[in-house]
């Protein structure tokens, strides 16, 4: 007995009720096309959110929209305090160069003194190209540790696949994932087979390549996801005055005639990435998605496949949509 008692003292039993551990923090880079809907503005503000409640780290932002997007990004982050995170973009100016007019109308904005209203001090000519920024925070991170979202076009990531060596990394580009991405999380496609997608039709080569050829894990939220989930007007009016000017609110009120209820396509990706074990969707059987010249996207089951789709039941859908109400217009820490 007492030989039992000395071995449960130096084991615990399983029974010791100390303090655990902290979980994890999700080390996290988001790719997104700022500009082309506001749903990005909100996934970003998600996404900071987060990093504040200590469950993730963000270590760089890439873009795959041209004119005022990285200058956006650059005042977003700003805001939330966090200025210094690394901002890539899309070499070309992507699939859609145009300027966004209403991330341009927020970034015009000045103080009574003439001094821009959201501060930032990166413009779109002086950020670095995207695959560049890429390369680098991957080289620096341990193997498998990194969490890659994409809500928007499949560029950046595909150009990555196909990159060289160079300065940050001896090696390729797909090498360089499958050794420091543990999964990749993207808004893309309609499942478990739809019309074409916003964000894989206009450019098809590269969402093609991307399911194709992407060496780990990769988890898809579709179309119907994101158009479950809706982030209310009234929380655009009522939740965001613990300021009286905010990047987030404000580019939602320039976006569209208010009231609106705004699709949240773009957050579930980033909050399943961030909390892939929560519960908040459920997830369809492994297997693989193909995208055809159309950019239809179709996932085909098949045993050890690593593609999986993103869904969501009403129940989870209620909780969803607090949880993104509640994280969205969460202070800035400090």
């Amino acid at each position: 007995m007492g030989l039992v008692l000395l071995l449960c003292l130096g084991a615990s039993c399983g029974t010791h009720h100390g303090p655990s551990a902290p979980p994890e923090r999700v080390r996290l880079i988001l790719d997104t096309d700022m500009g082309n809907d506001v749903d990005d503005a909100l996934a970003l503000a998600l996404t900071h959110a987060l990093v504040s409640r200590g469950e993730a780290e963000l270590l760089a932002i890439t873009l795959t929209k041209g004119g005022s997007s990285v200058a956006y990004v650059d005042a977003v982050n700003t805001f939330y305090g966090r200025p210094d995170i690394p901002i890539g973009t899309v070499a070309g100016g992507g699939p859609t160069p145009e300027d966004s007019p209403w991330l341009h109308a927020v970034l015009t904005r000045t103080r009574m003194d003439g001094q821009p209203l959201y501060p930032h001090d990166l413009q779109a000519e002086q950020a670095p190209e995207a695959v560049e920024v890429l390369r680098h925070t991957l080289a620096h991170e341990a193997d498998g540790a990194v969490v890659l979202v994409q809500v928007g076009f499949s560029t950046n990531l595909a150009r990555l696949l196909d990159s060289p060596p160079d300065e940050a990394s001896p090696l390729d580009g797909r090498t360089l994932v499958a050794r420091k991405v543990r999964r990749l999380v993207l808004m893309a496609g309609a499942f478990p087979e739809g019309a074409p997608e916003f964000n894989v039709m206009r450019d098809v080569a590269s969402a093609r390549r991307l399911f194709s050829d992407w060496p780990t894990p990769l988890v898809a939220s579709g179309y119907e996801v994101g158009s479950t989930l809706v982030f209310p007007a009234e929380s655009i009016e009522h939740d965001f005055g613990y300021v009286s000017d905010h990047p987030i609110a404000d580019v939602y009120r320039h976006y569209k005639p208010m009231p609106y209820d705004q699709p949240t396509w773009d957050l579930t990706a980033v909050l399943y990435a961030v909390r892939p074990d929560a519960g908040d969707f459920g997830q369809s059987e492994p297997g693989r998605i193909e995208v055809d010249p159309e950019g239809r996207t179709t996932h085909r089951a098949q045993p050890g496949g690593h593609h999986r789709f993103l869904t969501v039941s009403e129940e989870q859908a209620l909780r969803v949509r607090q949880t993104f109400v509640e994280l969205v217009s969460r202070p800035p820490s400090g």
